[in-house]
């Protein structure tokens, strides 16, 4: 939370990553599991709210909720949620989000998520929620990415897109914003990078360097 309290102060939005406990509530956590960041060998998904509540993290705070993220948004703070789903088993996480959501009428928010299939829940049962989808070219050889990207957008039917910035410039972004769907690109974290995501993207998702 302190990260996300600063850059309220700062006048940012905020992309934050979500995952649901056992008992289906949204926490604001990237890793599958608690290794990384509280040296637990737990998955997300194996412990009940109650206990994710107790976790602490390296700086002394603990996992957030994502409700709790969106009473610190309140209705001035754009914040983007990325749906931190595997396979096709998205709907606990779906609607552990759209719970919160539906609570934080006032919000100015949008969702994205790798998982086309976390999108595509989004578009039948949360239509108005503006989704994104996530997506990469790293690791993958031409074709194999060209069809997964073009499986991808005819399940998803996203409203934007959010490119790997070592990716652009790149015909699918630039095809893209010839259809007006607009372009973000992450994680922008250099001079060279933002003025690439300028000529290429619409919006950048960015980490600013330590002080």
């Amino acid at each position: 939370m302190a990260a996300f309290d600063a850059a309220i102060a700062g006048g940012f939005g905020i992309e934050c990553d979500v995952r649901a406990s056992r008992d289906g509530i949204a926490f604001v956590f990237h890793d599958a599991d608690l290794i990384r960041m509280a040296e637990r060998s737990d998955s997300v998904a194996s412990l009940d709210a109650a206990t994710l509540d107790s976790v602490a993290l390296p700086d002394g705070g603990m996992i957030p909720r994502l409700s709790a993220l969106l009473a610190c948004c309140g209705d001035q703070v754009p914040l983007l949620v990325e749906i931190k789903a595997e396979g096709r088993h998205v709907a606990d996480l779906c609607e552990a989000v759209a719970r919160d959501l539906d609570r934080a009428t006032a919000a100015r928010v949008a969702i994205m998520s790798f998982n086309p299939h976390a999108m595509r829940w989004f578009a039948f049962h949360r239509p108005d929620v503006t989704r994104g989808l996530v997506v990469t070219q790293q690791g993958k050889g031409r074709w194999r990415g060209r069809i997964e990207r073009a499986l991808a957008l005819w399940l998803s039917k996203p409203d934007f897109l959010a490119c790997d910035i070592r990716d652009l410039p790149s015909r699918f972004a630039e095809h893209a914003r010839k259809r007006k769907m607009p372009v973000l690109t992450w994680t922008v974290g250099s001079a060279e990078e933002r003025t690439r995501a300028a000529r290429h993207a619409d919006q950048i998702i960015f980490e600013r360097p330590r002080d």
